[in-house]
């Protein structure tokens, strides 16, 4: 059912219907304000939508608190680097294993059998994660050392940490060179690919955007105004007017 979300007297997702089959990437685009993040933001279920309902495979999450939903499968990254500055790279994707953490605190404390193989574990499986993003040279390095660029990184691999079905990127590539966005292009491709990880991406970057989606939707002051393939979108007019600041005209530009 389509979703909508007011603050205020702002409208900022008026009646958006959006579906994502298993294995697609797609990417929300629009102008700033659009709704893009509000999106994401109940989706993940840190809002709740004033009307319509939020489906994982068929399951309905729209009232689920976000720990819940991250339980079943939906991780996600934020515009804002959202790491703990003072740990290490190794212990800040460590923490997106906590979902999957079965052990109890007094258990973990003393570090006895089970505690202590659950760790080794877990460990195994982030340092398997710190691999594939080629972070190993600065593993035991902490966040607040590192250049903007790995940071970044580091919070797709925190993500990653959960497994999750789904994966939601809010702005991965934003603030980066180009050399970095194409890293993190291939990061994506990879772990949409090799992990069967499906997609829903937030960028500004269009030359991305068209270049790794399967679909692209795109809203504007909260509604949906086109959905389609990348080329089908480039070529729509509404979003010619309202994204990309063209006019159409029948006068020859007149």
């Amino acid at each position: 059912m389509a979703v909508s979300k007011c603050f205020g007297g702002v409208r900022a997702v008026d009646d958006v219907t959006f579906t994502v089959q298993k294995g697609e990437i797609v990417s929300l685009i629009g102008p700033n304000g659009a709704g893009k993040t509000s999106l994401l933001n109940m989706i993940s279920g840190f809002f709740r939508p004033d009307s319509g309902s939020i489906l994982l495979e068929n399951l309905n999450i729209t009232r689920r608190r976000p720990s819940e939903i991250a339980r079943l499968g939906i991780a996600r990254t934020f515009q804002n680097i959202a790491l703990f500055s003072g740990l290490t790279v190794l212990e800040n994707i460590l923490l997106g294993r906590h979902v999957h953490m079965h052990a109890g605190l007094l258990t973990s404390l003393v570090f006895w059998g089970p505690a202590r193989d659950e760790l080794v574990a877990h460990r195994e499986r982030a340092e398997e994660i710190i691999e594939f993003l080629k972070l190993e040279d600065v593993r035991k390095q902490p966040i607040g050392a590192l250049p903007y660029g790995l940071r970044k990184r580091v919070e797709l691999g925190r993500a990653l940490a959960l497994e999750p079905k789904v994966l939601l990127l809010d702005e991965p590539m934003g603030g980066m060179n180009q050399e970095e966005k194409e890293d993190i292009a291939r990061f994506i491709l990879d772990v949409n690919s090799e992990w069967d990880t499906t997609i829903i991406l937030i960028e500004h970057d269009m030359a991305v955007v068209m270049d790794i989606s399967d679909r692209v939707a795109v809203l504007d002051h909260g509604r949906k105004i086109a959905e389609g393939s990348p080329k089908e979108v480039q070529q729509h007019p509404a979003v010619l007017t309202a994204y990309l600041g063209r006019q159409t005209t029948t006068d020859g530009g007149k």
